[in-house]
């Protein structure tokens, strides 16, 4: 996710003990000890997480979400259903799903009906027997979605679930709005692939993650889209959107099937700058290696909600980042395109490593922007610097945000001066290896701070322990590698 404005409404290391520890508290635990004896029982309601201790569930595993979507029009209520895919990690009594808000209607577990109850955003489910220990089962959901509902957040956040647009709507799941769309394992670590099947009006176009599989005329006047999601996502990266849109397609390097979903009226004004994915997908493999996903594009929001989203292989992107400055629009472009290495492909294990995805994303933002017309990069890590032991006391340390402070801007350039304080530490060179075995090495796949440093210390060939944890922990800002004049403000 971005935060950047425009002037409009942006193989591992053993370490020492210390470290563990921190690693130890900032990844998700069960809070329910499964049964040991084979015996039902209760799956956890939660995984434990530092910021958010009941997002996520235990017990089982999604192998596949396939999401039916009966879309009317704006702000208006419409039937939906959503079936899960899973299978059990333990002989299951019950569990539990996230889902908040909308009306529920009946839950069934393989064709027989469940019980259900609710309680906040946890339903819990009881199915008619128990699931025995590595099963398949299949969980079906029905109700009435609410595409007005959302939460507020006060910080770079601001509003999240179902935002409207003029003729439609986009969706903002992070940091954990899935839940308002549809029943989940709702926790940036859990992954799955996801089917959307959405009915909308004749005049309304229909988008989500991954390929277009079919559009077919239905009874009523209307259009039922499929797509297939392809890789599995977490479901703070989840969109789906409806508009009148329309459907851009383009190349990218090596061939990369590019595809931007534009509302009617932006298509040429934002032509200028979307015609730029190219050569930034082209500067990012240069630094990266291949882009991690089968295709990419632009989901233009039309909304006066000034925030930029990364989810997966198309980036919500406000109109006002596309209306400005070409070193704006270029900013926000290239930080949720890095977001598919980072954040994406990569997941975060816990809420507490965001520091790693949005570190990255703005350390290549500001690196590309400062080669097109942007600040400086070493002024702006200065700028960063001097407040770093403010944004400590305010936010927390890199490595631990606090859940009201999680998206505030010590996990931007606060972050990204921890890569900058590395990169200046091991030099460019082991820099650039560190980031390419981290993205190679964990493609797909969850990973945590602690993989972060354990990776960093095996591809330096050194311990880097002693240097990274005061970086991303410690209650002091340390000094700055090659920069002996760089001051760190007082703290007020």
């Amino acid at each position: 996710m971005s935060t950047n404005r425009t002037t409009h409404p942006g193989a591992r290391l053993a370490l020492a003990a210390a470290i563990t520890v921190a690693a130890a508290l900032t990844a998700p635990v069960s809070q329910a000890a499964p049964a040991t004896d084979g015996k039902p029982s209760p799956g956890a309601p939660g995984l434990g997480d530092p910021l958010f201790p009941l997002d996520g569930n235990g017990g089982y595993r999604v192998d596949r979400y396939y999401l039916d979507f009966d879309w009317q029009a704006p702000k208006t209520p419409f039937e939906a259903a959503t079936t899960i895919r899973a299978t059990s990690t333990q002989a299951l009594s019950r569990f539990n799903l996230d889902f908040a808000g909308n009306t529920l209607h009946a839950v069934t577990v393989n064709g027989s009906k469940a019980g259900a109850s609710r309680e906040r955003d946890e339903l819990t489910v009881t199915p008619k027997a128990p699931i025995r220990k590595g099963s398949s089962f299949t969980v079906r959901v029905t109700y009435t979605a609410d595409p007005g509902q959302t939460r507020h957040r006060d910080d770079a956040i601001e509003d999240y679930g179902w935002i409207p647009t003029p003729d439609g709507t986009v969706v903002y799941p992070q940091p954990n709005g899935a839940r308002m769309i549809f029943p989940a394992d709702d926790h940036p670590s859990r992954r799955a692939p996801i089917t959307f099947r959405i009915s909308t009006p004749s005049d309304r176009t229909a988008v989500a993650n991954g390929k277009l599989v079919s559009r077919v005329e239905v009874p009523g006047g209307r259009v039922r889209w499929t797509y297939d999601s392809e890789q599995p996502l977490s479901t703070q990266l989840v969109q789906l959107a409806v508009g009148k849109f329309r459907l851009i397609d383009g190349e990218g390097p090596g061939g990369l099937p590019l595809r931007d979903v534009v509302p009617e009226a932006l298509v040429e004004p934002t032509a200028e700058y979307r015609k730029l994915t190219p050569d930034h997908v082209k500067w990012l493999e240069e630094r990266l290696g291949p882009y991690p996903f089968n295709r990419y594009g632009v989901l233009v929001g039309d909304t006066d909600l000034g925030v930029a989203l990364e989810t997966q292989t198309l980036s919500l992107v406000p109109k006002a980042d596309l209306l400005g400055t070409k070193v704006d629009a270029e900013r926000n472009l290239v930080h949720e395109l890095a977001h598919q290495w980072f954040g994406n492909s990569v997941a975060l294990e816990s809420w507490s490593d965001l520091w790693v995805s949005e570190g990255h994303a703005r350390f290549y933002e500001r690196l590309h922007s400062e080669a097109n017309g942007g600040d400086s990069f070493e002024a702006a890590m200065k700028t960063a610097y001097a407040a770093h032991d403010q944004w400590r006391k305010d936010f927390g340390a890199p490595a631990e945000p606090t859940e009201p402070n999680l998206f505030k801007r010590m996990r931007y350039d606060g972050s990204a001066l921890v890569l900058y304080a590395l990169r200046e530490q091991v030099g460019d060179a082991t820099f650039q290896r560190i980031e390419r075995a981290w993205v190679s090495g964990f493609q797909g796949r969850t990973a945590s701070t602690r993989d972060f440093v354990d990776l960093a210390s095996k591809v330096a060939g050194e311990d880097l322990e002693g240097f990274l944890r005061p970086w991303l922990y410690g209650s002091k800002t340390p000094p700055m590698p090659g920069h002996p004049d760089w001051v760190v403000d007082p703290v007020t």
